[in-house]
């Protein structure tokens, strides 16, 4: 010890270095006794885990004096690993290739997958949900092909061999390390029964730092991985620590710790071992109630084990407790008792279990995978403690999180065949996966109650139970598909009978669970939702291992498998129908969609005859047991009928939802198809007669099929009649013509599946790969022949590529069917079968008829389409004797002659299903018919209706009379006297004889009866002739019955040409001679005119018996006498048909009304393009001038002007913008960086610059100067739009109130004053009140005056001077502050106050006019940046300028500019300089040449009185001009060289003196450029910059082309401006006069414009005083600028007015580039990798959706961006979605993704994992919506967002 203890105190890499080297003596005792004694010491598992004392020792020991950094990277290069290996955890981003799989479980991470070549695979990715690891390098699991590049060279091979001295220190420390890590563990467990709190995640988290070094250790490679291995598995290693020394008191109680906790860790507990003995006796006592034996005690297979018993009393909802007996044929006592550990691994995984699955240990546990040693031993370790595992689970209170873990191993484990298949034989893994499923199921059965109640021996899963509700056997089951995926482990489980047994007893539990029971009186209570979970049980648990095992009965070889499933199956439903006591009849009101056995059964006898050429009938059992088989699938079959003729309604919605389920596509190939396909078997083996008879009795439709008019139906009410009546006769033609396992091709079907979707709907590609049923295996994501899917899919589909509606509304790609398929292909049966919801088949005949009108072929309402079918399978030839069977026969003569006689309760469906049926007859004639075609001998017919079989034969048989039961009261009985005469008598006394009678009932028995006789004594027993019995009486029936004999004189040849007249509504319908004249081609699309005349068709050519039949029929030219009933009828249908068109001619008129009101409203009223339609709706100026306008009030409906008092206003959409800030110089958009070099720079943009300048004046000038010589609202500016819409402001304010009180929830805040106009629903937020018209002296007002200029100016400068006069108190001013102050409140105070004082008025001034400013630019960018399209655009409908324009005016009316600092007097007048007197402390004002033109426009507008004269306004534009253009000059010649403005400096000058110098850019130019050079710094900053830039020389045209290019902007804005405040029209021009068509448009050109060449921006210069003298008083202001720098003063006399159009950003065209970057990237704010990242589109910033990390204020980054960015407007992509979510103020939306896959489709969420590229329509249209601020309009679906996001 003392030697330990001086260790320690010395210096830690030293004494490692020093240990290292006694260690590598040849004599290393001492060092060996050193190290342990000092191991003793540091890894002393007294002390507390958190004190990493212990793992630095450990760190340094096994670097052995190095550092541990060095260490780590000295291993790396010895690593000869050939596998990834990466472990995942859930959540992380990984790809599937299914080209390169060979298991359907393989994946790669990003880097593999990227690195390997997979173009053109189909590949996916994907977001793990359960956890995996990189399977790349793994031959076994994925091809070589797609390896990875690092892992496709065999590096291991090259790789030195390691020194043995460098992991000689961990060979000794690591053991001893990892005991000290399972004694912690140890210690820390408690059982989860015990009273003292639990936290097992405490311990783990202490424990965090020494598993995280585990895992450390595990990634430097395969040599350390070696050494762990080794460690690991060492049991001489385990044997020497694992107890403790003797003398260690500690260690001996962790160790008994231990043992404690592993005493019940088998399946069996120990004390439930002692009392095995007495539990057999019990057994035997209680007979047969509680206990179930399966399958005897022992199995043929083992010797008498010692039978283990199970106390299982878990509050069962059965009565008596129950000892479920576990059947003790297992092979390997080990599943069942408790576990012994031999190593290290063994003790880790078994605590790994009992803490539930850790993240770190299984992460640790995985990592080690790539050794391979490891990889057999740890598998077969998890093998030993599955049964534990099992128990764990059901104990576990976090069953998901634990599920996934285990998957998250397991997967890794059986998905490797070779793997598998050692373990299988090596560990009995089948055996104990059954075992153990059993077991698990085991503990929550309940007795069942389907047939005989009572006595039922049968016991279920309760589906109620949470080990089914929670899906907890998932990972059990999902490990046993995955290793029956392998052929060897399958063939193994198939071979092996005892377990077969096992394996079929496990599927009897799911045999019949679910039951329903019909409610007859109450509705059901409560609806228990369980039925969701019996659905997943059965295809998880039962089918998709059946599917897992028929993948490998597909050939020949394997038939033995195939028989002994077969027959396994048959004992099993033998043993359920003993249990249940079924003899014959199935419980009425009961069904239970859950058949396990007979699915398993009826898919094993599909393939065997399909793939295997076995014959059918050496697999099937007698006749007594198939009548047993089929009773079940039928009555689900009858049942569904049920259900949806609402006789189930008082079981709940639930009942629907299961019959839904029961087709849906996932579960329809597991559930109805083989119940199907069972009952095509039955039916083609059992006697025909009998089956049809079982049919129409389970759908309880027996009572109908009377020729009487009347009947009692004892079992229905009158309204399920019919529907009843439709559900039997279509199942029976879905069973005589459904082919899909009676011989089609997998390509067939596949097509079959395909069509029938595809015509139900337009699909898109991933809905239609949904709702194709897969095949096999689910989980394999294989499709069946998936290489066919695209093909097929381009055969029988054209592709819709997505388009946009006006309404923004967004298209997915979608797949309609082609033509040719609609005409030959269409198949309404498969559509029948294949529908969730009844409306899917209306939806498909819809379209059907669609076709047909478009293509002209039919265009009445067609019935749906007869197919032909593909030639049956030779084993399933008896299926066509249900067609040739007399019970059908006399069936369906009965529906035609009731149909015929109008009976109650039939329709066109019963007339349509009855024709399918003979048509199938006709179609399929049963081969061995001997019989000839001459007429039949009239004796054979006395008794029976129908001479033989054949169909053929039996059409044109006549029945003469008929003998019916009815009610007394049925108008069929007869009133008569008997008869009199005895010839009368005799006549009567033969149609007696000659009547038939007919009893499904009594046929049923009779059949089943000569069954039963036939299998139980073949010989004896003779069969009785059928005659005698053809007249029995139902027993019991009602006294008031009555029989009468009916006179029928009918067949069913002549009733179908009766019913052919009935239906064309025309006597004699068919000549004689039409058959001769047919046309057959157009037979295959029409009504039940054409399907009748297709029978007939086909049957003449059949037999030319029938053909004279018909002719003869036909051609008795006297109509045929109509019963009694009919003549009324007739009248009756002649009335109605003249009522049915009145109707429609009223309903057409009507709809033409509303067409053309909807047409007007639409004009009006929405953004429809119609220049011409100017609507009074456009309150455009041009109305004021007659009279007063007048306002419809959209609420009240009265129509009158605005007054004072009664103010009406327009409906309006205030919201702040930043779009105009966001534009940038350049046309194009910006890039998206995608990778570390890229970056955004803002300091371009529009906002940005207007701020710098604002700041730069401020800096230097005078405040309120400054305030008047820019615009803000560049960012933040305040938008107005309106839907065009007014009312009274009185009115709204009721309307506000009566939302406020409505409790509906909307997508908008009242409070917030945010309500829809309450005519066109949109969203608005004020109303702004429209000022009462002027009368007419409007007119005159603006008649221009010939008057000079300088009056003009004069008469400006008097009207500035008026000063504002406060409007009168009225209802109307109160209105218009109401909206400055709702104005005000649109944006945030940031963007209001860029004053020094903020509130002073200077600010408010300015903010009021920046309004207007914003209005007339957003405008100028709506309609493309320029005047050039003139006329009305959409933007201009929402434009309310006109409006806004005077509420601003009368708010700016209150300040008035003081008249010393005025710029009208600098603009017009040459004032002497005056001294500054002592002002010298106060700033300056901006000068001229310094401020922003359009502002001044706007101000002076805005502050002279209202209305304006034109005249002023143009004389204001005028003035402006100059000084505009006088800018443009001053900017221009800052960008010339020295030289060249000397030379254009002397070349005006000589122009000074001539008469037009004033007009001259040449002698204005010289003019500016000399008065500026007098200040020496106005030209000297830029020397140095421009010398490199101006190798372009300056030509006169460019010169006039820049001119006209920086003049633009203000003449657009302004002639906006005259546009609303005038209405004078904006003409249209092409880009190039734009300057011309814009001067002539404000009058600075006279009106003729010249050619547009020569117009000349000088041309339209008009001064007020001398030019040149003004022009010096400007550029003296910026001379005076003494402290200013050069630069600076040169940056603002170069202001360049000319933005692009607003752009989003630009983004890469494939979605993955984006996804790569931006989803592992560090957010900025948080450094942390964002859950939810998402990006700006407008800026780029990268920000944390939802992250708490970045909340200021309570308000998410999202929200608060969208704030600094777009003034409360954010477009944001979500990166892991693939979505595009806009946020406007307190709401937002999700707006869809403007990435497509290669089928056109979304992909939110990324579930599909596809590749996505940029589809630029759409963000077109996002961007588009975005400039054009209509996000409000188009999105519908807007939510609150509470500042979460």
């Amino acid at each position: 010890m003392m030697a330990a203890s001086l260790l320690l105190r010395r210096d830690k890499k030293a004494t490692a270095a020093h240990l290292k080297a006694d260690l590598n003596r040849t004599d290393n005792t001492s060092g060996v006794r050193q190290l342990q004694e000092l191991l003793d010491v540091v890894l002393n598992p007294e002390k507390p885990a958190a004190d990493t004392d212990a793992l630095d020792w450990c760190k340094c020991l096994i670097a052995g004096g190095d550092g541990f950094e060095d260490f780590c990277k000295t291993v790396r290069s010895y690593d000869n690993a050939t596998l990834c290996g990466l472990v995942w955890t859930a959540n992380f981003v990984a790809y599937r290739c299914r080209t390169c799989g060979i298991s359907p479980c393989m994946s790669l991470c990003a880097e593999c997958f990227n690195n390997g070549d997979h173009t053109g695979h189909d590949f996916n990715m994907f977001r793990s949900q359960a956890g995996g690891a990189c399977d790349c390098g793994d031959g076994n699991v994925m091809r070589e092909t797609g390896f990875c590049r690092r892992h496709r060279l065999r590096t291991g091979e090259n790789v030195p061999s390691i020194p043995r001295d460098l992991l000689l220190m961990s060979e000794m420390v690591l053991p001893r390390f990892i005991l000290c890590i399972i004694q912690y563990l140890r210690d820390g467990y408690i059982e989860p029964d015990t009273s003292t709190e639990r936290d097992l995640q405490k311990v783990l988290q202490q424990l965090e730092p020494q598993i995280s070094f585990l895992e450390e250790l595990t990634k430097m490679g395969g040599a350390m991985r070696t050494v762990l291995t080794k460690i690991l598995t060492n049991q001489q290693t385990f044997k020497e620590l694992s107890m403790g020394q003797e003398e260690n008191l500690y260690a001996k109680k962790n160790y008994e710790k231990y043992l404690s906790a592993l005493k019940n860790s088998g399946l069996v507990s120990v004390e439930d071992k002692a009392q095995g003995a007495a539990a057999d006796v019990t057994v035997g006592a209680e007979g047969g109630a509680g206990a179930m034996v399966l399958l005897g005690t022992t199995a043929p297979g083992s010797p008498d084990e010692s039978s283990k018993e199970e106390d299982q009393d878990a509050g069962q909802s059965v009565g008596q407790r129950k000892r479920v007996k576990l059947s003790s044929s297992t092979k390997d006592p080990c599943i069942i008792e408790s576990l012994k550990h031999k190593c290290f691994l063994e003790e880790l995984l078994f605590w790994t279990i009992k803490y539930e699955f850790p993240q770190k240990m299984v992460t640790f546990l995985l990592n080690m995978l790539p050794d391979q040693d490891y990889k057999i031993t740890f598998t077969k370790t998890f093998v030993q403690h599955y049964a534990f595992i099992m128990k764990t689970l059901m104990k576990s209170h976090e069953s998901d999180t634990m599920s996934n873990r285990i998957v998250h191993i397991s997967v890794q484990l059986f998905s490797n065949e070779e793997l598998a298949r050692h373990v299988t034989e090596e560990c009995q893994l089948l055996d104990i996966m059954v075992t153990v499923l059993l077991y698990m199921m085991e503990s929550c059965l309940i007795k069942s109650e389907l047939q005989d109640e009572e006595n039922s021996r049968h016991v279920v899963v309760n589906c109620s139970e949470a080990l089914l509700k929670n899906n907890t056997y998932w990972p059990l089951v999902s490990d046993f598909i995955n290793i029956l995926s392998h052929q060897s482990v399958a063939k193994k489980f198939l071979e092996d009978h005892s377990l077969l047994m096992l394996w079929m007893s496990f599927v009897s539990f799911f045999q019949g669970m679910n039951l329903n029971k019909r409610e007859l009186n109450e509705h059901v209570e409560f609806e228990s939702q369980t039925y969701y979970a019996a659905f997943a049980a059965e295809l998880e648990a039962c089918a998709q291992p059946m599917w897992g095992l028929l993948t490998h009965c597909k050939v020949k070889e394997t038939q033995e498998y195939t028989k002994t499933v077969v027959r396994y199956c048959l004992e099993t439903l033998q043993i359920w129908f003993d249990a249940i006591g079924f003899i014959d009849e199935p419980a009425p009101n009961q069904v239970t969609f859950h058949l396990p056995l007979h699915r398993y059964y009826a898919m094993f006898l599909s393939k065997a005859v399909k793939c295997q050429g076995l014959d059918l009938d050496s697999l099937l059992p007698d006749q007594e047991m198939l009548m047993k088989i089929m009773v079940h699938p039928l009555q689900i079959q009858a049942c569904l009928s049920e259900i949806h003729s609402n006789m189930w309604v008082r079981n709940g919605l639930q009942i629907k939802g299961q019959a839904m389920t029961y087709v849906q596509s996932h579960f329809c190939n597991s559930m109805i198809d083989p119940d199907i396909y069972l009952l095509q078997v039955c039916a083609s083996r059992l006697d025909p007669d009998y089956f049809i008879s079982s049919v129409f009795e389970r759908f309880k439709v027996v009572d109908l099929l009377t020729m009487a008019s009347q009947h009692q139906n004892a079992v229905l009410d009158s309204e399920q009649e019919r529907p009843m009546l439709e559900g039997a006769l279509t199942f029976l033609v879905i069973l005589t013509s459904l082919r899909i396992h009676l011989g089609m091709t997998d390509d067939e079907i596949l097509r079959a599946e395909m069509v029938s979707q595809l015509c139900m709907n337009d699909r898109t590609h991933s809905a239609l790969l949904d709702l194709i049923p897969e095949n096999p295996n689910p989980k394999s994501g294989i499709v069946p022949g998936s290489c066919s899917f695209e093909e097929m899919l381009s055969a029988v589909a054209d592709f819709k590529a997505p388009v946009f509606e006006p309404g923004g509304s967004m298209q997915q790609g979608m797949y309609t069917p082609k033509a040719e398929v609609w005409e030959k292909e269409f198949d309404p049966i498969m559509v029948v079968l294949r529908t969730v919801y009844r409306r899917d088949v209306q939806s498909a005949m819809d379209r059907y008829s669609a076709f047909l009108k478009q293509s002209g072929i039919h265009t009445g309402n067609p019935w749906p389409p007869y197919k032909e079918r593909t030639p049956l399978h030779p084993c399933y030839k008896g299926l066509i004797k249900l067609l040739h069977c007399k019970t059908l026969h006399i069936v369906i003569f009965t529906l035609l002659y009731k149909i015929w006689m109008d009976h109650q309760n039939m329709s066109e469906h019963v007339l349509c299903m009855v024709l399918y049926l003979i048509e199938l007859g006709l179609d399929n004639q049963v081969q061995d018919n001997k019989e000839d075609e001459e007429p039949c001998i009239e004796e054979h017919c006395h008794d029976s209706w129908f001479p033989g079989t054949n169909l053929l034969s039996n059409l044109h048989h006549v029945i003469n009379f008929v003998r019916v039961r009815v009610p007394e009261t049925a108008p069929e009985v007869k009133r008569e006297a008997p008869p009199s005469t005895s010839a009368e008598a005799s006549s009567y006394g033969q149609n007696l004889r000659e009547a038939q009678v007919f009893s499904l009932v009594a046929e049923r028995r009779r059949k089943f009866q000569e069954i039963i006789n036939r299998s139980n004594t073949e010989a004896t027993q003779v069969v009785r002739p059928k005659s005698s019995s053809t007249r029995w009486v139902p027993p019991g029936t009602p006294p008031q019955l009555v029989t009468e004999i009916l006179e029928i004189r009918e067949s069913m040849l002549s009733l179908l040409i009766k019913l052919h007249q009935k239906l064309s509504s025309k006597q004699n319908s068919l000549s004689a001679s039409w058959l001769d004249d047919m046309d057959t081609s157009r037979h295959a699309h029409g009504d039940g005119i054409t399907a009748i005349e297709r029978i007939l068709t086909k049957a003449a050519t059949r037999s030319c018996q029938i053909r004279r039949s018909i002719q003869d029929i036909c051609g008795k030219v006297c109509p045929p006498v109509p019963p009694k009933k009919n003549s009324p009828t007739d009248k009756k249908a002649m009335d109605k048909e003249e009522r049915r068109q009145r109707a429609r001619e009223r309903q057409q008129k009507l709809l033409a009304e509303f067409a053309s009101r909807q047409k007007s409203f639409m004009e009006t009223a929405m953004d429809v393009e119609s220049p011409d339609t100017e609507a009074a709706m456009d309150l455009g100026p041009s109305e004021v001038m007659e009279s007063e306008v007048l306002y419809d009030c959209v609420i009240c409906g009265q129509s009158g002007p605005s007054t004072e008092d009664r103010p009406t206003g327009l409906v309006v959409l205030l919201q702040a913008s930043s779009v105009l800030g966001h534009r940038c110089k350049n046309k194009e958009a910006k890039k998206l960086p995608t990778s570390d070099e890229e970056h955004i720079y803002p300091a371009d943009t529009c906002g940005v610059a207007h701020d710098v300048r604002l700041t730069l004046m401020q800096q230097y000038f005078k405040d309120s100067s400054c305030l008047q010589s820019v615009s803000i609202g560049w960012d933040g500016g305040v938008y107005v739009q309106t839907c065009g819409h007014t009312l009274h402001i009185d009115c709204h304010k009721s309307y506000m109130e009566s939302l406020r009180n409505d409790q509906v929830l909307q997508g908008f805040s009242v409070d917030k004053g945010e309500f829809t106009c309450p005519l066109c629903r949109q969203f608005a937020n004020s109303v702004l009140p429209c000022r009462p018209g002027r009368g007419t002296e409007a007119g005159t007002w603006h008649t221009p005056t010939n008057k000079k200029t300088c009056v003009l100016v004069k008469e400006v400068e008097d009207l500035q001077e008026k000063l504002g006069l406060f409007p009168a108190v009225s209802n109307l001013s109160k209105e218009m502050e109401l909206v400055i102050k709702d104005i005000k409140n649109t944006t945030q105070k940031k963007y209001m106050d860029y004053g020094k004082n903020p509130g002073s008025p200077d600010n408010d001034f300015l903010f009021m006019y920046s309004v207007a400013r914003t209005n007339l630019e957003l405008e100028l960018v709506h309609r493309g940046g320029n005047l050039c399209c003139g006329g009305a655009s959409a933007a201009a409908k929402r434009s309310c300028l006109n409006q806004l324009f005077h509420v601003l005016a009368m708010h700016m009316r209150l300040y008035s500019i003081d008249s010393a600092y005025n710029p009208w007097t600098k603009l017009t007048q040459v004032t002497p300089n005056r001294e500054e007197d002592g002002f010298d402390e106060e700033r300056p004002e901006v000068p001229m040449l310094f401020r922003d033109v359009p502002s001044l426009l706007i101000i002076f507008v805005l502050t002279m009185p209202q209305p304006l004269r034109k005249e002023h306004f143009t004389c204001v534009v005028k003035m402006l001009y100059n000084l505009q253009f006088t800018q443009a000059l001053a900017a221009l010649s800052t960008q010339f060289s020295p030289e060249e403005r000397q030379a254009w400096s002397t070349s005006g000058a000589l122009k000074k003196n001539a008469s037009n110098a004033e007009k001259s850019f040449e002698a204005l130019l010289s003019h500016v450029i000399s008065e500026l050079s007098k200040d020496k710094c106005v030209y000297k900053a830029n020397t140095e910059g421009t010398s490199m830039l101006s190798s372009s020389v300056w030509s006169p045209q460019s010169i006039e082309f820049s001119l006209q290019q920086f003049c633009l902007p203000f003449l657009r804005l302004s002639c906006l401006l005259q546009h609303h405040l005038y209405g004078d029209n904006l003409t249209g021009c092409l880009e190039e006069e734009e300057f011309s068509s814009l001067a002539v448009c404000l009058g600075l050109l006279p009106s003729a414009p010249q050619a547009s060449n020569n117009v000349h921006s000088a041309s339209c210069l008009e001064w007020a005083v001398s030019a040149f003298e003004l022009m010096t008083q400007w550029c003296a202001e910026v001379k005076g600028l003494s402290q200013m720098q050069a630069e600076q003063s040169l940056t603002l006399l170069v202001q360049d007015p000319q933005w692009a159009a607003p752009r989003l950003l630009q983004l890469p065209d494939n979605y993955n580039i984006i996804f790569q970057y931006y989803h592992r990237k560090a957010c900025t704010a948080c450094k942390k990798v964002p859950k939810d990242p998402a990006l700006c589109l407008v800026c780029g910033a990268f920000v944390c959706l939802k992250g708490v990390c970045c909340k200021q204020q309570g308000i998410c980054e999202c929200v608060l961006h969208s704030q600094h960015c777009g003034a409360a407007t954010g477009i944001f992509l979500l990166i892991n979605a693939s979505v595009i979510i806009i946020i406007r103020g307190h709401r937002f939306c999700l707006w869809g993704s403007v990435y497509l896959d290669a089928h056109g489709e979304e992909d939110r969420d990324l579930r599909r994992g596809k590749p996505l590229f940029l589809c630029e329509e759409r963000y077109r249209v996002l961007e588009q919506q975005w400039v054009s601020h209509t996000f409000d309009h188009i999105n519908k679906r807007w939510g609150p967002h509470y500042n979460g996001l």
